[in-house]
């Protein structure tokens, strides 16, 4: 039985494009998909004497929220008829409620931004599924050409080779390019001169790097893959990839500074800034 893809899904537009990208990903897979709606609202609430009552009627669960989940499984199964569609629907924060489901699921996809209160923190949402999730997290944003390469940021972490699987496999399926690119941080180093050293990438360092390439061309022959090494910040030079790219595919920590926070600097960034859809493997197997 195929693992589920989840969708958090709210009705607002971001969530409405999330859906899309899905149910192609699960037309070209096989996998079903699965809309979860959170009602972050709480069950009970204090009210004016002190003593508590419902939030809100349980028809508006069933009236409104169902309303909207049906009508969007409806459209789905029109446009996307062989792709299995069931909605579930919990009361809870979208973000435990998604890190939950997704020790089950194949992907877990949501849109760049909701209709949550805590939205602009850029969430709280994005951040958390991305640092806690059980499977890769796809946060959907932009709207490349279907001809656009995919992009595999690497480093030189125990990350770097599920990042190159599922950017592969993304890239194969969608029978375009795979970029894959490693970009080591300037340094700061002071010549004899006075003047900044030019960082260079050493033979050494690229080792590695070429060793992975090579792997990934030998076992996906079927896909032109180009890769690039070069000095400059991970970010930044992802970032400039992402105007370019259908699909950046990242590891949720690296080998920086702050690699001990629950998302990268990198991820963080990219979560905020890329161009185009954003792919995010996490390292929970890894840490298992």
């Amino acid at each position: 039985m195929l693992q589920k893809i989840i969708i958090g899904y709210d009705g607002s537009p971001q969530a409405g494009a999330a859906l899309a990208w899905t149910l192609t990903e699960a037309d070209r897979t096989g996998a079903p998909v699965e809309l979860l709606y959170a009602d972050e609202s709480p069950v009970w609430t204090p009210i004016g004497d002190g003593s508590s009552g419902p939030a809100r009627p349980e028809s508006y669960v069933v009236e409104v929220i169902g309303g909207m989940m049906e009508r969007a499984v409806t459209a789905a199964r029109r446009t996307h008829p062989m792709v299995e569609v069931t909605v579930k629907t919990v009361r809870a924060f979208p973000a435990p409620a998604l890190i939950d489901r997704s020790r089950r699921a194949r992907l877990v996809v949501i849109g760049a931004r909701g209709h949550s209160a805590v939205t602009d923190l850029l969430g709280s949402v994005s951040s958390a599924v991305t640092a806690h999730a059980h499977c890769p997290v796809v946060v959907v944003r932009g709207d490349a050409p279907a001809a656009a390469p995919v992009v595999a940021g690497i480093d030189g972490s125990g990350l770097a080779s599920p990042v190159l699987d599922l950017a592969a496999v993304q890239a194969s399926a969608r029978r375009v390019p795979l970029r894959v690119v490693r970009a080591w941080s300037p340094a700061a180093g002071i010549g004899t001169d006075g003047r900044q050293e030019a960082r260079a990438v050493l033979e050494r360092e690229r080792g590695p790097f070429d060793a992975l390439v090579t792997l990934v061309s030998d076992t996906f022959p079927e896909i032109k893959v180009e890769a690039e090494a070069l000095v400059e910040h991970p970010a930044a030079a992802l970032t400039r990839e992402s105007d370019t790219a259908q699909l950046l595919v990242v590891g949720s920590r690296g080998l920086g500074p702050v690699r001990g926070l629950l998302l990268g600097s990198v991820s963080q960034h990219l979560l905020r800034h890329s161009a185009c859809t954003v792919a995010v493997v996490h390292d929970t197997l890894m840490r298992a």
